[in-house]
């Protein structure tokens, strides 16, 4: 077959490219990242006469703690950090995907049956989406791929969502004619996630980052989820955007994150249901007295949490599209004490000595003074916070977020505009 591949010294296309995606005052230093990135790819695989270019990123999650998986509600954009690749036609029936820092993936086309030796392994999520366009009937081909990130892994930013976008875009460019939409795209991700890597994921991760900008997106039809964007100008509310890295490991907490859905299944299966978007809130409620008994209270409690964090996404959509940005943080602040409160994906279970979301949390609280917002950011239990901050404080709060949880750990990001997309 003929590769869709354009000539490896296009420079001045890729540049105009990086222009238009990270703006003219990022552009010569993702310019020296992508000269680098090419060289890496060719110092991997030998020389090469025709590449592909590509960029996903990372995603923040603004409204909807952990309603995603329970077909909810989700406010979401995608961010200024991204995973980047540039690919190269190899002609074995081999893709081989090198990302710096890790091991080569080595998936062969004429075996795309999932293998458990590869669960929780990026080779599994690269077989995955092969196997996604093999069943569509796509002339799938080998080639070889050298990735480089700048999203933060294990911030809540979802480096392993950037990955499964950046993968299908790939593939989807390259061999498939770009067929596929930015939603399917997402959704490929999500099959090679929940399929082949063995996590059950929502869908909010992969579609922030697929298609761009800030998105609001109801899950009520899974399969067919209802994604709008939003035109909202954060730089002009007079506030950053800050992830704050709490310093606390994800290991070991997989219990917890389960227990989530968990719970909120055995809620859902008193009325024959699978998620609680399928049971009514008035028959949540009067059912409150069984529930507790059967479910326990900490799973009514996180019930509780997804009714409301529901219908305040609803809120936050509507205040940003009438430039009601003082309503918009206060639905921040109460998401976040859901969170905490009633979801509580905040301190482990049992955990006293290490509590770092929570300490994060309170210092964030105090240098914001009652102004701005913060909340736990994505799966919780670990990982970070999302703040937003007045500018006019902004450096005082990070140098001093920096000290009591480390230099490196509060970090400003934009919105990025743009989903997953390939460059030249």
């Amino acid at each position: 077959m003929e590769y869709v591949f354009s000539p490896v010294n296009d420079f001045d296309r890729l540049e105009e490219q990086l222009r238009r995606l990270y703006g003219p005052a990022a552009a010569p230093v993702q310019s020296v990242r992508y000269r680098g990135l090419i060289q890496e790819l060719e110092d991997t695989f030998g020389p090469a006469e025709r590449i592909a270019v590509f960029s996903a990123p990372g995603r923040t999650e603004i409204g909807g703690n952990h309603t995603d998986h329970q077909h909810g509600r989700v406010l979401a954009g995608s961010v200024n950090l991204d995973v980047i690749a540039a690919a190269a036609p190899n002609r074995d029936r081999v893709i081989r995907i090198q990302s710096e820092g890790f091991p080569m993936d080595v998936v062969e086309l004429d075996d795309l049956e999932p293998r458990a030796e590869e669960r929780n392994s990026s080779a599994a999520i690269v077989r995955g989406i092969a196997a996604w366009f093999a069943q569509r009937g796509c002339p799938l081909e080998g080639f070889d791929a050298y990735t480089t990130s700048s999203v933060l892994k294990g911030s809540g930013l979802s480096s392993s969502a950037a990955f499964e976008v950046l993968v299908a875009n790939m593939i989807n460019s390259l061999f498939y004619g770009g067929q596929c939409d930015a939603v399917t795209l997402a959704q490929v991700g999500q099959y090679a996630e929940n399929v082949y890597f063995g996590k059950p994921s929502g869908l909010l991760d992969q579609m922030a980052s697929s298609v761009g900008g800030m998105v609001t997106i109801d899950f009520q039809d899974n399969a067919h989820p209802v994604v709008e964007r939003l035109d909202f100008d954060f730089a002009a509310t007079g506030h950053a955007l800050c992830i704050v890295d709490s310093g606390a490991d994800h290991a070991d907490l997989t219990d917890e994150y389960a227990a989530v859905t968990r719970e909120l299944r055995e809620v859902s299966a008193h009325f024959g249901k699978t998620v609680l978007r399928e049971v009514p809130e008035e028959a949540f409620y009067a059912a409150l007295p069984t529930l507790r008994l059967k479910a326990g209270d900490r799973a009514v409690l996180r019930a509780i949490h997804i009714y409301e964090d529901n219908r305040r996404v609803t809120e936050q959509v509507a205040a940003l599209g009438r430039g009601d940005f003082d309503t918009f943080l206060r639905l921040v602040r109460e998401s976040g004490l859901s969170s905490w409160r009633l979801l509580q994906n905040v301190v482990p279970a049992g955990y006293t000595h290490h509590q770092e979301v929570a300490v994060a949390l309170a210092l964030c609280e105090k240098l914001l003074g009652g102004r701005g917002a913060c909340r736990v950011h994505g799966g919780g239990f670990a990982g970070t916070i999302q703040a937003f901050v007045p500018l006019e404080i902004l450096p005082a709060f990070q140098e001093e977020m920096e000290r009591v949880l480390g230099s490196g750990s509060c970090h400003v990001l934009t919105i990025r505009p743009v989903g997953g997309a390939r460059l030249v």
